[in-house]
C-alpha cells in the first residue's frame, strides 16, 4: 500500500512500510551532518530516523543548519 506524506510542504509517496530516514534521499541529502527532522511538530533525534514509520498524512519538516552572522 502506498501512503501520502508531506515533506516540506510537497506530497510524496510512500511505502506503507516508509521511515523517515528515506526522506533524505528525496531531498538529496547524502550527509545528515546539520539536519534536523521533525514529524508533525516534534523533532525526532538522529538515532531514532531509521526506526521512525512514516504515517498517511504525516507532515515532515526537513531542516538544514546554516552559519552566517
Amino acid at each position: 500500500m502506498i501512503i501520502e506524506v508531506f515533506v516540506n510542504q510537497q506530497k510524496f509517496q510512500f511505502p506503507e512500510s516508509g521511515r523517515l530516514a528515506d526522506v533524505l534521499p528525496l531531498l538529496d541529502i547524502r550527509q545528515p551532518d546539520g539536519i534536523a527532522i521533525a514529524v508533525n511538530e516534534v523533532v525526532i533525534p538522529r538515532g531514532e530516523w531509521e526506526g521512525c514509520v512514516l504515517r498517511a498524512g504525516d507532515r515532515v519538516f526537513v531542516i538544514r543548519a546554516t552559519q552566517g552572522g
